[in-house]
This record gives C-alpha cells, sequence and structure tokens, in this order.
C-alpha cells in the first residue's frame, strides 16, 4: 500500500455508502438539481450560512450529492460530505422507532402509562394560570408513550413560549449536559404540566422522557441501546452522543454571531462526552449515515436485509395522531399537517406554503438540519448545516427545490 493509498483510506468514512446513479435514470433533473445547489451557494455568498451539503434519492439511489460553502466561518477547509453536524431535533425520530422497537418486543403498549416506568410521573399536576398566578390542578387521565410520543403530554420545552410553567422550566437545570437521563426525567416530572394530556400539541421534551424509558426497559445507557438496535444495523457509524477528538477536522460550526437578528450562537460541543444522552436532541451525525436511516423508513423498516421495524408499526408512525379536538400550540407544525409518532405528517396537498405530497413524513433539527420522506414519489431528502436562525428558510427553500426537479 503506498503513502498516497495509506492517507486516502485513513480519510475515508467508515459509514458505506448508499449507492448512486445519474438523476435522469432517477427520473430528476440534473439542470434542476444545479439550480439547488446554486441556490445555496448564493445564500453562503450572502452570508446567510456558512455551508451546507444537500441529498437528494429516489428508487434506493442517491441521485445528488453535493457538498456547498464552508464547514464553519474560522475554517478555511470547505464544507465537506462527511463533515459532522449536531442534528438536535433529528435524534427524536431515531429515538421514537426506538421505543417501537420495543413495542414489537412486547414490552408495553401505546396506551400505558408513563409513571408505569417512571413512577416520578404519578404525583403530575396541570398548571393552570389565572390573573397571572399558577394554580395546580389534578390530571384528568394519565400520560401515556403515545402521548409522549405524539407530544399530547402536557410536557413542553423553556425555548418555544413565556408561559408560567415554562418559567418555571427555565429555573431548573434542564438544559445541562451534566445531569443523568434519570435526573432530567425526575426534574421534568417534578414541574407542571402545561395542559391537560391529551389536549394540545406542544412540542417538548417528551423524547427525552421516552430515551428514559428506553433506559428503565432494557437496563442500558441510551447510547448502548441505539448502538445496538438501530445504529449498528443501520452502519451509521458516525452517529453518537459525541464524536472523537481525531474527528475534530470534520465539525461543522456556526456563524458565533447570527447573521439575521445579531445574537449570539451557542451549540454544545460535539468533542465533550455528556452525562446526559438527550433523546430529544443530542446525536450528532453526517448526512451519509441519516441517508441510510431514511433510506430504512422509505424502504419500510429494513435497509441491506436488515429490519429495523415493521412495516405495519412504521406506518402507524407515519400516520396523523392527532384529533381534531388537540389544539396546535405554537408555529412548529405548520398548516396542512398532523403529528404522527416521531414524525410531522402532510395530510393535504395543498393549505401550506411549500410543495410536497400527501403522506411524506419529516422533522428537522434546531441547529439547521432537516430531512424528509415521500414515499409517494420514492424519495428522501437530508439537508445538513449550522445555521440554527435560518432554519425555518433554509427548509422551505430547499423543499421547493427539490421537488422542482422532479420529471
Amino acid at each position: 500500500m503506498t503513502a498516497q493509498t495509506a492517507t486516502k483510506s485513513a480519510e475515508t468514512p467508515k459509514t458505506p455508502p448508499l449507492p448512486q446513479a445519474s438523476p435522469e435514470s432517477l427520473g430528476l433533473s440534473a439542470s434542476r438539481l444545479q439550480i439547488l445547489s446554486d441556490a445555496f451557494k448564493r445564500e453562503v455568498d450572502k452570508g446567510t450560512l456558512p455551508g451546507a451539503t444537500v441529498m437528494v434519492a429516489r428508487r434506493g439511489q442517491i441521485g445528488w450529492f453535493d457538498a456547498i460553502g464552508r464547514q464553519g466561518p474560522t475554517s478555511d477547509g470547505p464544507m465537506r460530505q462527511d463533515s459532522i453536524f449536531r442534528i438536535f431535533s433529528m435524534t427524536k425520530p431515531i429515538v421514537s422507532v426506538g421505543i417501537m422497537m420495543l413495542l414489537e418486543d412486547g414490552h408495553f403498549l401505546l396506551n400505558d402509562p408513563v409513571a408505569k416506568f417512571i413512577p416520578e410521573f404519578a404525583r403530575q399536576q396541570v398548571g393552570i394560570e389565572r390573573h397571572g398566578k399558577l394554580e395546580l390542578a389534578p390530571v384528568a387521565r394519565p400520560m401515556t408513550i403515545q402521548d409522549l410520543l405524539r407530544h399530547t403530554s402536557g410536557i413542553t420545552y423553556e425555548h418555544t413560549g413565556n408561559s408560567l410553567v415554562q418559567q418555571l422550566y427555565t429555573q431548573t437545570r434542564l438544559r445541562s449536559r451534566k445531569i443523568t437521563n434519570a435526573e432530567h426525567a425526575a426534574m421534568v416530572a417534578s414541574l407542571p404540566l402545561i395542559c391537560q394530556p391529551g389536549a394540545e400539541w406542544n412540542y417538548s421534551r417528551s423524547t427525552d422522557i421516552l430515551g428514559r424509558i428506553i433506559e428503565v426497559v432494557t437496563r442500558k445507557p441510551l447510547s448502548s441501546f441505539l448502538t445496538e438496535r438501530i445504529l449498528a444495523p443501520l452502519q451509521m457509524a458516525e452517529t453518537a452522543f459525541f464524536t472523537a477528538e481525531e474527528n475534530a477536522p470534520r465539525l461543522a460550526e456556526p456563524f458565533p454571531i447570527d447573521p439575521w437578528t445579531a445574537e449570539k450562537v451557542q451549540l454544545f460541543n460535539m468533542l465533550e462526552r455528556p452525562a446526559m444522552e438527550s433523546g430529544g436532541g443530542g446525536l450528532v451525525s453526517t448526512t451519509m449515515d441519516y441517508a441510510r436511516f431514511c433510506q430504512m423508513l422509505l424502504n419500510g423498516g429494513s435497509l441491506d436485509g436488515n429490519r429495523i421495524i415493521g412495516r405495519k408499526t412504521l406506518e402507524l408512525m407515519a400516520s396523523d395522531h392527532l384529533s381534531p379536538h388537540v389544539a396546535i400550540k405554537g408555529t412548529l407544525l405548520t398548516p396542512g399537517h398532523g403529528f404522527g409518532l416521531g414524525f410531522a405528517v402532510r395530510n393535504n396537498a395543498g393549505i401550506a406554503s411549500f410543495l410536497g405530497s400527501v403522506g411524506q413524513f419529516f422533522w428537522s433539527g434546531m441547529g439547521g438540519t432537516f430531512f424528509w420522506i415521500d414515499p409517494k414519489e420514492e424519495l428522501f431528502a437530508v439537508f445538513m448545516s449550522q445555521a440554527p436562525g435560518q432554519r425555518d428558510y433554509t427548509r422551505t427553500l430547499v423543499r421547493n427545490l427539490v421537488y422542482a426537479a422532479l420529471e
């Protein structure tokens, strides 16, 4: 082996790539996909984001995979196809698949109360605001595992609003990466719910609680379970709750100051091993790693002969679980969409302000990452960037441009 070959081998990602084909052979327009890349090059030139990767796959093969701009604002190196990103809430679909695998193993039912696995949740109350003060009321029914999966648990996030309950969240150590999943769950259970379980869709720390339930059921750390049951079988070799020091040259970083708001941007250190293995937002990954997860979803639960989850289980997950009486809170769930068990789901061809298909399911991360699965078009796309303040804009832009490339 020559020195040149050895160097190339050392730089090769451990994650095996998905098969590739020409855009035209997959019913995609190469010229339109170039327009997609050019549009994001313009955004990089305008200073909207340091760089990005975008992948479009159809009928089981990658038709477009481009790395655009720089890996970070202080980096001389270009964005790489194997750059490592904080995927934040794109952790949620992986953990949601994990909990549904345990359902398939017979460990619980969807309507089992959360308190069956985490006893602290048996004592929860609902916080009701009256005349600027918080009153506590008993729960009408227990919070269930299904509530956690579809974010109807009554748990919330401190950054999605400023209610009195959310103000209580800000006074705790919930955001610390130095507490354990068990400590985090107990802390959440000690706080009042923002609404009755089942009454509202509130984006929340619910998936972190699912991660803790996985630990209770399996008696393993969340990272061990995810690696054994999902990441290793899918050969997602670069997805974990932190990455090794040797990978420092591949870390994607945001602008230190948001280019639109001038606010400070501070994301967690990907090289630091956290005590809190956040099922709601703790993983780091690469574009190809996440693409393998997406291809498994598009295939109905299996990849390369490895079945991760049953076809009918995944079908249930990718269906809308919000009945008409559930109030949608916040702006994350856009018009024309419902929410399944870990994914947003498109219910209407119209209504939404961006292109798509009925039945597609997706989610994103607050750092600027995004993916969606479109079974109707046999398509998935993965977009990776570290530009938190621009995430709404970039994920709408990439959707429109990818669908414009369909022949």
